[in-house]
């Protein structure tokens, strides 16, 4: 299939299916009491919340407002949560954020350590940051270049650490996360991955990003984790960051960060992590349990926005 096909299958094609049949409407229109719809997560059993908590959310922010994020994202039904030890304190706040509830999360954890010593190390630093005894998933944090994957999943690489890790009970599901998706895509050759995790948007599909990788994933039942699903462009020079925990520039209009989540959650993905801005995952959060099936003339104006776009990524 090329980039063309995939386009027109993910967007003209898909909007078609969503007008005519109401499919979008039906899949995902706000479940009974406003919790979020949850899908498989590839082969592990587990079925994650459309909308996952990302760990930059709670990151540098007073306890107290940690606490209360997630608590407001758990009883919305968020049950996937996504941290790494590179995201500052957030360990930290969400390990304290999380007493008592614990057993309520999908707990996913990373490591940018490509060496077996290195991994396991932190793999155990991450364990007791966030006061758990296991986490659900671990992932290879970032694995972009092909030096990195062939040291990452070589002898004495950081996989030995992730494999003895699964037979002690620290962790479940194994996952790679990144922003190069042929070097993801080379890794589930290499290894059987439980999860992926890359950049979707629609901007990015115009452009046939991470084409060939997603279709990878779910023909091999890999559960798919977008990231960036509200992310627009870069920002311009002199542009103020007004979301201080993007270095891009988000969607930011409740209008714009609803078509952009429907777009996302209409994909073969399982979960979405929005921005790390407090208020755009609130936002995200409600346009998920909110979801309206996109019409023609919507996917059209997008589809033309994407194309006049220079996307964040290319392959």
């Amino acid at each position: 299939m090329d980039r063309r096909e995939f386009v027109r299958c993910t967007s003209v094609g898909l909007a078609s299916y969503l007008v005519s049949s109401g499919g979008l409407a039906r899949a995902l229109g706000e479940p009974p009491g406003g919790q979020l719809e949850c899908r498989s997560l590839g082969r592990t059993g587990h079925k994650s919340s459309v909308v996952a908590l990302g760990g930059v959310v709670v990151k540098n922010e007073e306890q107290r407002v940690a606490d209360q994020v997630v608590g407001e994202a758990l009883d919305a039904g968020v049950n996937h949560v996504d941290v790494a030890p590179t995201y500052g304190d957030a360990e930290l706040k969400l390990g304290h954020a999380l007493r008592g509830r614990r057993d309520q999360v999908f707990l996913a954890c990373k490591t940018a350590k490509r060496d077996k010593q290195g991994a396991a190390e932190e793999l155990r630093n991450s364990l007791r940051r966030l006061q758990t005894e296991h986490f659900d998933l671990y992932q290879m944090h970032g694995l972009d270049k092909p030096e990195e994957l062939q040291q990452a999943l070589g002898p004495g690489g950081a996989l030995e650490a992730f494999l003895e890790a699964r037979e002690e009970g620290l962790i479940r599901f194994i996952g790679v996360t990144g922003h190069s998706p042929s070097n993801i895509s080379d890794a589930l050759d290499q290894f059987d991955f439980d999860t992926v995790m890359f950049p979707i948007n629609f901007i990015l599909q115009h452009h046939g990003y991470g084409q060939r990788l997603h279709e990878k994933a779910n023909e091999r039942c890999v559960g798919v984790i977008a990231i960036k699903p509200i992310a627009h462009r870069y920002r311009k020079a002199g542009e103020p960051q007004r979301c201080r925990k993007c270095w891009y520039k988000p969607f930011t209009t409740n209008h714009d960060i609803r078509l952009a989540m429907a777009y996302v959650l209409s994909q073969p993905i399982t979960t979405a992590i929005p921005s790390g801005d407090i208020r755009l995952f609130r936002r995200s959060l409600a346009a998920a349990q909110h979801v309206r099936p996109l019409t023609r003339e919507q996917i059209q104006a997008m589809d033309e926005r994407a194309g006049s776009t220079e996307p964040l990524f290319s392959e």
